[in-house]
């Protein structure tokens, strides 16, 4: 669970975007290692989130479309895959949660998955660079 290689490829794809450029999808690939059957389908995702921006055809290719010091990783993560859980027992649906008795493992998991998103969510991408 965690950070899913669709999460961690997304972040190496916003890197690779840091110049403001534009640059091809294999571009990228090539820079940042992104196996191109994910690129896309992430490059699209990005996309639709409002994070990049795509043009197509001959002279095509990837932007930027807001500043990084404005984008965390939880931003990105969350733009390809749900919320990142520690364990599937996070979710809402967890049947050891049901009638009123929380789960004392989960009460202990609940404290760590919080301090995962509170780290992805002060974390944004200009400080990785």
């Amino acid at each position: 669970m965690l950070i899913t290689k669709e999460a961690d490829y997304a972040i190496r794809i916003m890197r690779s975007l840091k110049d403001k450029e534009k640059h091809t999808v294999k571009d990228i690939c090539q820079a940042e290692e992104v196996p191109e059957s994910f690129a896309y389908k992430i490059i699209g995702k990005l996309q639709r989130a409002g994070y990049i921006i795509v043009e197509r055809g001959v002279a095509g290719g990837c932007r930027l479309a807001v500043e990084l010091k404005a984008l965390t990783l939880y931003d990105v993560v969350t733009a390809v895959d749900e919320e990142p859980m520690i364990t599937p027992c996070m979710s809402q649906s967890c049947s050891r949660n049901a009638g009123g008795d929380a789960c004392r493992v989960h009460a202990e998991l609940k404290k760590v998955q919080k301090v995962l998103v509170d780290a992805l969510k002060s974390t944004t991408l200009y400080d990785l660079f």
